[in-house]
């Protein structure tokens, strides 16, 4: 699967890998050296995470049924806890610092799109 912002077309993720299930989505990105900055996990679904036993800070994108961001966390590190975000569906976890280079707000439309 690959990620775009809806409205310029950009690409935000090459890879997306889906996290639907208890295990998956509890294991998230655990045991991982690093998270490459094209790639993504999209947990669903999902409305906090924790970066608990993680080595490296990431990017916490929040985002509603509909795909639109509801929720922005940028550079989280090791051992954190988000709180639930109400509104927030499924979330992606990115590369630190992919928020700020890729300028993305809240209130953006995202499309994911899978590969055949």
């Amino acid at each position: 699967m690959k990620v775009y912002a809806r409205a310029t077309g950009q690409l935000l993720a090459e890879r997306v890998v889906l996290a639907n299930t208890f295990f998956t989505r509890l294991r998230g990105l655990i045991g991982r050296r690093r998270l490459v900055a094209a790639e993504a996990l999209w947990l669903r679904p999902c409305n906090g995470v924790h970066t608990w036993w993680m080595h490296y800070a990431i990017d916490v994108i929040f985002l509603d049924r509909e795909l639109r961001i509801v929720k922005l966390v940028e550079n989280m590190r090791p051992f954190r806890l988000t709180a639930p975000h109400r509104a927030a569906r499924s979330v992606l976890e990115m590369s630190a610092h992919t928020i700020s280079q890729l300028q993305l707000k809240v209130g953006d439309q995202l499309e994911i799109v899978r590969e055949p």
